[in-house]
């Protein structure tokens, strides 16, 4: 049947969604059971962990508790089983929890100022070590700690860096590995590892420096069973597994791809050594994940039918990670290294689509400013029931991922499919300044953003205008968080676009350099330059500053209790366009942080996109939605 784009009937429906899509992460083992994280928008976007024992899935989190550290705001890192017992961080007070099977959790460590994350067993101590984030008026200090299992006593062990982040106790129990960096550097511009002798009493002996800092970073190291330490170390541009065997670094892999990741929560995890010394590990090129394994000299690719694959760990001789494609939602997934034999575990989402329904992100190279190149991918509408008449184009989103040092893939997101199921193209843009295509890539927005992320989004725009694949009256731009900012200056500064949505996006660039949070407070020395040297350039890049180059309406979408980029961000704007007679709509979500995390806010944020969308660019959408209030209109 033929209907406009943009009316098209969809099955894909923002309740679906919202109510029946969880979150996968944490991925846990303790001999022969598993774990994993499970963050449900319909219990609140409460997050549970979950065992798997023996093919028995339950939950293992009781229904009054929350399984979210908020450590650097972001979190990650807060739970970690062994020997039978389950350590966790409580979103509600931030204390650590010890939990026998399914008894009731008994508190080891209380929080009144602090946060924590990032926890391990030292066995021979008897204690575990983790990261501390102690927030007193005025002063937030990070810091590596042990905390007695038998008095719940702590100790510092290093509290001499801005952050410290993951604790890796040897197989013998004798040594300390960790990493730390200090600002103004984020985690992937410069982190060093080191590692210490863990002395009687369990103190820390001499500190040595293994790898990293002085512009080199390193990611997650691991300590394989013969005593060396594996680590990811990008001294060539690309973070390349490097093993440390007490006296000499070895690479492992010199590749152009990437083995790890921007260290944006704790626990992240790109590989893991099996018992027998072989490491099984993902890695990406060109925005597409693989898995590989190293067994000595042997070096062998692992042919999985999957685009997304992290959290590696490793489950007796398999391996387990969360795996999804183009075709199928992220699942918890088990892996034979050997033959390639996979079995999913859990899934994300309880629906299954049709193919002919779903859209696949094909990869899209273009041409962008200073002769550079840009990439992302382009989604086209689709819909088995309809298409639209001859001769029309589709109205085309246009995503900016967060970070903005982050990255899209091509893996199935029912956030893009929502879209492309109704009538709308979209293309969801790698610019410049994105992980995954080696560091020189992700520098080539360093003093340039809100320019050269900006000119990459336009770019794609017109790239796809070009090839007959979007209609140039009905372009929309939208982001959260760092691309609700680059939104935001694409808007502001450009004329492209005739419509966007900004998602608890930045709208005032001085006011984030003065609210934000300890872990970004010097990120924007990178992304921009030195507030004290560049004020003017955060002026001039403010979308606030220069709201009379804004001419198309606007949505914006925030939570009341949103720390990274608090709602005065979008207020701001909001009266600012309110004040010109723009069309602009607001939806503050009452509870939510950065992110929206309750199902009913989920629904809610789309639903209201897609009537925006819908009243600004002329179309009636097949669905039946609450009705938006949109001034100015």
């Amino acid at each position: 049947m033929k209907i406009s784009y943009g009316s098209w009937p969809s099955t894909i429906s923002a309740s679906m969604i919202a109510d029946t899509t969880i979150s996968l992460s944490g991925i846990a083992v303790d001999g022969s059971d598993l774990y994993w994280l499970e963050n449900r928008p319909r219990e609140g976007g409460r997050v549970v962990l979950v065992r798997d024992c023996q093919g028995e899935i339950a939950d293992m989190t009781p229904p009054n508790y929350s399984v979210r550290s908020r450590a650097h705001e972001y979190g990650g890192g807060a739970v970690m089983v062994a020997d039978g017992t389950i350590y966790f961080v409580n979103l509600t007070d931030q204390c650590i929890y010890r939990q026998s099977d399914a008894g009731a959790p008994q508190l080891l460590v209380s929080a009144e100022n602090d946060r924590f994350a990032d926890m391990v067993l030292d066995r021979t101590g008897n204690r575990l070590i983790c990261v501390r984030e102690r927030h007193l008026e005025g002063d937030v200090q990070n810091a590596l700690i042990a905390v007695a299992l038998d008095s719940g006593a702590v100790t510092v062990l290093d509290g001499e860096h801005d952050f410290v982040s993951n604790p890796r106790v040897s197989p013998d129990g004798r040594r300390l590995a960790w990493l730390s960096w200090d600002l103004p550097d984020m985690p992937w511009d410069s982190a060093t590892l080191w590692v210490a002798d863990l002395e009687a009493g369990g103190v820390l002996g001499p500190v040595q420096r293994v790898a990293g800092g002085s512009g080199d970073s390193v990611f997650q190291p691991e300590w394989h069973p013969d005593g060396r330490l594996v680590f990811a170390w990008d001294p060539k541009g690309w973070w390349n597994l490097h093993a440390w065997d007490g006296a000499n670094t070895e690479v492992l892999l010199d590749r152009d791809t990437e083995f790890g990741l921007p260290q944006w929560v704790f626990g992240m995890r790109t590989y893991d050594i099996l018992p027998s010394g072989t490491i099984v590990s993902a890695y990406s090129r060109g925005g597409s994940w693989n898995l590989l394994r190293i067994a000595g000299e042997v070096i062998a690719e692992i042919e999985l039918p999957y685009t997304d694959i992290g959290g590696v760990r490793a489950l007796g001789e398999d391996v387990v990670f969360i795996g999804a494609s183009a075709q199928v939602a992220s699942g918890i997934v088990r892996c034979t290294p050997d033959t390639g034999e996979t079995k999913v575990i859990k899934c994300s989402s309880e629906h299954r689509f049709e193919a002919e329904d779903l859209s696949i992100g094909e990869p899209v190279t273009f041409e962008t400013t200073d002769g550079a190149q840009a990439h992302g991918f382009y989604y086209s509408p689709c819909n088995a029931a309809y298409s639209a008449p001859e001769g029309d184009h589709p109205p085309l989103i246009v995503r900016g991922h967060g970070g903005p040092t982050g990255a899209s893939s091509a893996s199935l997101s029912l956030a893009i499919q929502y879209w492309t199921n109704r009538g709308f193209a979209v293309l969801d843009v790698n610019y410049r300044g994105s992980t995954g295509f080696g560091r020189a890539y992700r520098e080539a927005l360093y003093g340039e953003w809100g320019r050269a992320d900006v000119d990459d989004m336009v770019a794609g725009a017109n790239h796809l205008v070009a090839q007959g694949k979007a209609d140039p009256k009905r372009l929309a731009i939208r982001g959260g968080s760092a691309g609700g900012y680059t939104a935001l200056a694409t808007l502001t500064f450009k004329d492209t676009f005739s419509a966007g949505a900004s998602l608890y996006g930045i709208g005032d660039l001085m006011t984030l350099a003065r609210d934000t949070h300890k872990f970004e407070s010097r990120y924007l020395d990178q992304l921009i330059g030195p507030l004290s040297e560049t004020e003017s350039r955060y002026l001039d890049r403010s979308p606030i500053n220069h709201v009379d180059g804004l001419n198309c309406p606007v949505i914006f979408l925030q939570g009341d209790e949103d720390k990274v980029v608090p709602p005065n961000q979008a207020e701001a704007m909001v009266e600012a366009l309110d004040d010109k007679g723009i069309p602009v709509a607001y939806v503050l979500f009452e509870g939510e942080g950065h992110g929206f995390r309750r199902a009913e806010n989920v629904c809610r944020a789309l639903e209201a996109e897609l009537e925006f969308y819908g009243r600004v660019f002329g179309f009636q959408p097949a669905d039946a939605l609450p009705r938006l209030d949109i001034r100015n209109l």
